[in-house]
């Protein structure tokens, strides 16, 4: 057994399954360990959920040698997020690592999406990774270390079709994890996220109805949700001092690190603009950088290398 993680305590939520399960096993394989929640419901978050999920990673973890407690609290819950770090605690004497990966998906063209769509996506993705770091913000502090990973998604960061709920969500964690970065920063605490390309059931769900759609999703299924998990658990390791507020990409077997939005075009006018000098001037000179929203649909999505 490795021991990249060893004598540290990790909680990954939505670990009962997919890119979260991967996870869970190699933090505990490097040491850890490991609280496992999921909460069991559905990929679309209806459901009871059922602690099934989460025990049986717990069991795999232990017949492997390794430590895991189970947890089926909602991240949708603030009591329910404290008591995960709670379990943390009690089990372990600590928390050191925190991975927000619980997720849901409703997808909707957006003059279709529901009050209702758009709330439980928020609900579970950006109040969910809130409602966990929060919990787990005061032990760091007090022990005056800590890593948060939290996952994004290019549907926020590039656009996708179908997801306003989900790409506002997960642009939403980007903005959440540098504030983190930030505001913890002073007690050895950092925050940083992933975007996954990975083939999970939630990904499962997404339709195919043109055969370049369906060719896509078939290369996709080549990403497995093992290849996420070692930039992830990486993160939480002391070989990861000193990263905080990035972003990466894990893709196949490819990590990529995303730029900040910064300015990429200024224009000045010395005499203030008018809706004239804007489309006569600003405009012109900004263009070629605007998103091209004629391109194919394929722009939006990444494949696989």
């Amino acid at each position: 057994m490795a021991d990249m993680l060893k004598g540290k305590v990790v909680l990954v939520t939505g670990a009962g399954g997919g890119i979260g399960r991967e996870m869970a096993l190699l933090a505990a394989r490097e040491g850890a360990n490991v609280v496992v929640n999921d909460l069991g419901g559905a990929v679309d978050g209806e459901g009871s959920g059922s602690a099934t999920p989460a025990q049986k990673v717990c069991d795999e973890i232990k017949a492997a040698g390794g430590k895991a407690v189970p947890n089926a609290d909602s991240v949708t819950d603030p009591a329910g997020a404290e008591r995960m770090i709670k379990t943390a605690v009690e089990n372990f004497g600590r928390i050191d690592g925190v991975i927000n990966n619980a997720g849901i998906l409703r997808d909707r063209i957006f003059h279709r999406m529901s009050h209702v769509d758009w709330k439980m996506v928020i609900d579970v993705h950006l109040n969910g990774a809130f409602n966990v770091s929060r919990a787990a913000a005061n032990h760091f502090k007090e022990q005056k270390s800590g890593a948060f990973v939290h996952f994004t998604s290019t549907s926020g960061l590039v656009g996708n079709f179908g997801q306003a709920n989900y790409s506002a969500a997960k642009m939403g964690i980007v903005g959440l994890s540098r504030s983190i970065a930030l505001d913890m920063a002073a007690f050895n605490v950092r925050s940083n996220c992933i975007s996954p390309f990975a083939w999970t059931r939630m990904i499962g769900t997404i339709p195919a109805d043109t055969e370049a759609q369906k060719a896509r999703l078939e290369r996709s299924k080549r990403m497995t949700p093992a290849k996420i998990a070692p930039m992830a658990v990486f993160l939480l390791s002391d070989a990861a001092d000193g990263i905080t507020s990035q972003i990466f990409g894990v893709r196949m077997n490819e990590i990529m690190l995303f730029n900040a939005n910064r300015p990429v075009r200024s224009v000045h006018n010395s005499e203030g603009w008018t809706l004239e000098s804007i489309a006569e001037q600003a405009v012109p000179s900004m263009k070629p950088y605007f998103t091209d929203m004629k391109r194919s649909p394929e722009y939006f999505t990444w494949d696989p290398v």
